[in-house]
């Protein structure tokens, strides 16, 4: 007589969590950011019930926030932010999913989400485009320094490059900026005022440069 084989019993906490995405990045000038959703994916073969807790339950609403999600399906988790103010500015909450089995209480599996609520998003991308354009320059400048041939005499002077990305960015300044009408500059030719801030910053960067040399 053939004995059923048995399913290996779970260890509690050694279940993996699969959950996306694993950070929350809330705007408090954009609205629409105010609510996000998590998506809890159960690829295994057996039903899970879940979970979601909060360092600071009293600055969000979580919408269904224990449930069960079926076998090899999935289920969307709505995490509302209540109080947006600036105090929270760049305050990092977490959230945690247990995931066990239906028929059990313990643990099975945990995963944490991070929540941040930072105030623009345009300042936020400014931000990290000011930031690659900075690594990009100095790594021209490292690049240009470092593999000069030594038969020639080191150049004090700034490179054709730099030149020509300076004289680019005081001709975007030089330009009208949208919705002066008076202009007698084509149209297409307006630039608004990011690209004229970035421009800017450019200069200021290669001024420093120079001055350095």
């Amino acid at each position: 007589m053939h004995q059923q084989k048995r399913q290996p019993e779970l260890v509690e906490g050694n279940l993996s969590v699969f959950v996306f995405p694993t950070e929350l990045i809330f705007y408090a000038d954009d609205q629409s950011t105010h609510k996000q959703v998590l998506t809890l994916y159960n690829p295994y073969e057996f039903a899970l019930k879940f979970k979601v807790l909060c360092t600071t339950p009293n600055k969000y609403v979580v919408v269904d926030a224990a449930d069960a999600v079926k076998p090899q399906c999935c289920v969307d988790i709505v995490i509302r932010h209540r109080d947006v103010q600036s105090c929270h500015y760049g305050v990092i909450d977490k959230f945690r999913l247990q995931v066990s089995e239906q028929s059990q209480r313990k643990a099975l599996g945990r995963k944490e989400v991070v929540a941040t609520l930072l105030p623009s998003a345009k300042e936020q991308q400014k931000e990290e485009e000011e930031k690659r354009i900075k690594e990009h320059l100095t790594e021209s400048l490292f690049f240009e320094q470092s593999f000069q041939p030594e038969n020639r005499a080191v150049s004090s002077g700034p490179s054709l490059l730099t030149v020509f990305l300076g004289v680019v960015c005081i001709a975007a300044l030089m330009l009208p900026t949208m919705g002066d009408v008076e202009s007698l500059v084509p149209l297409y030719l307006h630039l608004s005022v990011n690209p004229k801030l970035v421009a800017a910053y450019i200069v200021g960067l290669i001024t420093m440069a120079i001055l350095r040399t």
